[in-house]
């Protein structure tokens, strides 16, 4: 039997986080850049008005200020919006930027 092979998530969170501007329109479609942030409607809940469901472009940090949800990069963020654990996040995450989703 093979052991489970190590996902590299920094590594993945790094490379999503060079096209964040992409990975969030074609995640949170409704949602407009306003500075340094992505500003949507959470499409996780009856969320009615954009503004506190917010991408931070530059670090890949997203919280939702009404909820409490947070996390540290776009790896969490798949996670949270697709109802994936973290490791099936990051594979897909990495299946979509044409990455090598394990550590050597």
């Amino acid at each position: 039997m093979d052991p489970i092979r190590r996902i590299a998530f920094v590594r993945i969170a790094r490379a999503a986080l060079g096209c964040s501007d992409t990975i969030v329109q074609r995640w949170l479609p409704h949602g407009k850049r306003i500075g340094a942030e992505w500003v949507s409607r959470n499409p996780t809940r009856d969320d009615r008005r954009p503004g506190s469901f917010k991408v931070n472009l530059s670090t890949g940090a997203w919280a939702d200020f009404a909820t409490g949800d947070a996390g540290a990069d776009l790896v969490s963020l798949a996670a949270y919006l697709f109802r994936l654990k973290q490791r099936e996040a990051a594979l897909r995450v990495a299946h979509m930027l044409s990455a090598d989703p394990y550590d050597r």
